[in-house]
């Protein structure tokens, strides 16, 4: 089993992390994967791609089937984008799981589902909230699940936003960079976000991009942060006969599913923004969950 980061080679934020990590050990030059360079320290691997990587899906089949090794996890770093153009640093898992199977996902993924998400976001949320105090001018943000590639491992991006004026910076890219080496246990430390079977995995439900909820819980020690879905990937629609359909549930069993596949034997529960619901949505929601035998938690319930 290996870490794999994945770089894309076109995007200044995820070449200058990848050129902070190479710095910070004496990584291997190994044969090319796919024709594309690697290098390897300790059990991680680096893998260039040559652009970007929302559309490259299966890379961990595909890095397994040329080596032989197995990934359990795949580290994007990555640039952050936004109309809002201020800077900021991010963290994210990745899934399409609210588009409908006959469309394609506009920035890749696998319509209708989600990988596994990489149970290491929630503690490298408090590491990057840790370490991060000199950066004032940046926002420091979880976001919800969104855009591809697809795979089957479970997956994380960590990011420099979020125009040019800032993909480049040096100093962020150096301290997210710092987060994955120590976070990889590449410090010789134990790695930061191992899972440990203990705690609460929350699966947060409704409200906006930037994971206001998943920001607070995942402050929390004892909460680890499974698939974090905004009110835009939880769908609705009624028609006049009060018939309930749209993609909302769709998005809300593949979040489950796969969250408990990243987190075995976890104690999997749900947080919901109520305010992102009529009473109707609220409703259905809450069947769905006590058909999947899933707890629908307020948030003091979870942190105690």
């Amino acid at each position: 089993m290996v870490s794999l980061i994945l770089v894309s080679g076109g995007d200044i934020a995820s070449v200058n992390q990848a050129n902070a990590l190479l710095r910070m050990a004496k990584w291997k030059n190994i044969p090319d994967v796919e024709g594309l360079k690697a290098y390897s320290y300790k059990d991680v691997r680096m893998w260039w791609m040559p652009d970007g990587c929302l559309w490259e899906d299966n890379l961990d089949k595909r890095w397994e089937l040329v080596t032989g090794e197995t990934p359990n996890e795949v580290i994007f770093p990555s640039r952050h984008s936004a109309a809002s153009g201020k800077p900021s640093l991010t963290l994210h898992h990745i899934g399409t799981m609210q588009v409908p199977p006959n469309e394609t996902p506009a920035y890749g993924g696998k319509a209708g589902d989600c990988p596994p998400p990489n149970p290491r976001l929630a503690p490298w949320w408090r590491e990057l909230n840790s370490v991060a105090s000199d950066f004032e001018d940046f926002d420091l943000s979880l976001e919800t699940t969104h855009h591809g590639p697809w795979m089957e491992t479970p997956s994380l991006f960590i990011e420099i936003g979020s125009t040019d004026k800032t993909w480049g910076h040096l100093a962020a890219a150096d301290l997210l960079a710092g987060i994955i080496f120590r976070g990889l246990g590449l410090d010789d430390g134990e790695g930061i976000g191992n899972w440990n079977g203990e705690g609460t995995v929350v699966i947060t439900l409704g409200g906006g991009h930037y994971a206001p909820r998943g920001n607070m819980l995942g402050m929390h020690e004892n909460v680890w942060l499974g698939h974090m879905l905004a009110t835009y990937a939880l769908p609705f629609a009624r028609d006049e006969n009060g018939s309930i359909s749209g993609m909302w549930e769709t998005s809300i069993r593949r979040a489950i599913r796969s969250t408990q596949s990243a987190f075995p034997g976890g104690n999997i529960v749900c947080s919901m923004d109520k305010k992102a619901f009529k009473g109707w949505q609220r409703q259905a929601i809450r069947d769905l969950l006590d058909e999947l035998n899933i707890p629908l938690l307020k948030s003091k319930q979870i942190i105690g």
